[in-house]
């Protein structure tokens, strides 16, 4: 089967998914509205659909959100059966995904770094010569 098609049906899963947790048709307590579906990769033989979700709590949130999914996939796949136009409705995996969390992590380290090389502290100065130290100039006079 075509990798277009499976891209197609990932799109279609993604988008009914995250209307049915925006519409809080799924009435489980664990699934919190702003929970957003990031990204769906549907198997070649459409037998499985992995659903990455994220939010903007903290990682426990986001795993009690995961297992209230996992335990409402059966009523999602009967939603999505009912306007999928398609023979096989892939099986449900869902995950939390933790891509967003990281790239904040990586950004905040990367801010901290670049924050120490522009506060004029010797540590940050790769050469070791501080902002006022005019040792270099005087060699070049």
């Amino acid at each position: 089967m075509g990798t277009y098609r499976t891209e197609r049906i990932g799109r279609l899963v993604q988008e009914k998914i995250g209307a049915l947790i925006l519409e809080a048709r799924i009435k489980d307590p664990r699934v919190h509205p702003l929970l957003s579906v990031t990204r769906v990769r549907v198997s070649r033989d459409l037998a499985f659909a992995d659903v990455y979700v994220s939010a903007i709590q903290n990682s426990g949130g986001v795993a009690r959100a995961v297992e209230g999914l996992q335990s409402a996939a059966g009523f999602i796949q009967t939603e999505l059966a009912s306007v999928m136009r398609i023979r096989k409705i892939p099986r449900l995996r869902f995950h939390a995904d933790t891509g967003i969390q990281e790239a904040f992590d990586l950004v905040k380290k990367i801010e901290r770094i670049a924050g120490g090389r522009d506060s004029g502290d010797p540590a940050g100065d790769p050469s070791g010569n501080s902002a006022g130290d005019s040792a270099g100039d005087d060699e070049r006079q």
